[in-house]
């Protein structure tokens, strides 16, 4: 099943993601760059596509779909290299992709994180968590 969603985040309190305040005449345009960035970044790592979207001074559109087959063919590495652009993951993850020699019990549980990874790599709420932490 293919489905498509309608994200929005919100600054308050006359904060201004982007744009000039006609207030102050504080311009805080850079900002606008940086949305569009994070979400190309954010697109390389996780199995969510950004079909439209839109900066606005207080607030952004996103329509993004989730590619759930693509995540799914990602291998242990796949997921562990995409996780780990984002967050430096346990200590066990970092030695297995140093390339340290693991017992079968910790590559269980490396295993245990990789699919938790993965779904988390499809989640709307973790897409939204990681582009809002940098606005």
């Amino acid at each position: 099943m293919s489905f498509f969603l309608h994200c929005v985040a919100r600054c308050v309190r006359r904060a201004f993601l982007c744009g000039e305040d006609n207030l102050t005449g504080k311009s805080f345009e850079h900002r606008r760059q940086w949305v569009v960035d994070r979400l190309e970044m954010l697109v390389s790592i996780f199995a969510i596509e950004v079909c439209a979207y839109a900066v606005m001074s207080n607030h952004y559109h996103v329509v993004l779909h989730i590619n759930s087959r693509g995540v799914e063919g990602w291998s242990r590495d796949e997921i562990l290299k995409r996780w780990t652009l984002l967050f430096a993951g346990p200590l066990l993850v970092q030695r297995y992709l140093s390339g340290h020699n693991l017992s079968s019990s910790q590559l269980r549980r490396v295993d245990e994180y990789v699919e938790e990874y993965r779904l988390r790599l499809k989640r709307i709420s973790w897409f939204m968590r990681c582009l809002n932490y940098c606005t």
